[in-house]
């Protein structure tokens, strides 16, 4: 049984769905979620890019304050089944970061989200999910 699952949340359902499957099926292990604020993804939330800000670091600052939205929401859904999560954020291309967190962290399993696009749009925008799966370190359970 894994010890230290990550489970990497954005805003979607499907993440959410991800942390409350982690949460049932490892009930006694180390949950971590992690946020990955990406530059080039606009990563503000349901607000997407807000008011523009000016620089990297005022963008890197309101990133920071959406995820802290999003770590009480993980919050409370660990609540839901009496217990909690670590949380933690990253900086960079999304599928790379929660890579080398597996690998520095001593991941055990990533639960991960998957948002189901088609075939053309995988192969346009690249798929998170599919890019963690390839090159993690651990196994990757994939929600739908």
């Amino acid at each position: 049984m894994p010890t230290n699952v990550l489970v990497p949340m954005d805003y979607s359902d499907l993440s959410k769905k991800a942390l409350r499957r982690a949460l049932s099926l490892h009930p006694d292990a180390a949950i971590t979620v992690l946020h990955v604020i990406d530059w080039h993804t606009s990563d503000l939330g349901p607000g997407g890019w807000g008011d523009s800000p000016n620089t990297f670091e005022d963008w890197l600052a309101e990133a920071r304050e959406h995820a802290a939205d999003l770590f009480d929401e993980a919050e409370a859904i660990a609540a839901e089944y009496d217990t909690t999560v670590a949380t933690d954020t990253a900086v960079g291309d999304d599928a790379r970061q929660i890579v080398q967190y597996a690998e520095d962290h001593d991941v055990d399993l990533v639960v991960i989200g998957s948002h189901g696009r088609s075939i053309p749009a995988r192969v346009l925008l690249g798929s998170v999910s599919e890019t963690v799966v390839r090159r993690a370190p651990v196994p990757v359970m994939v929600v739908r």
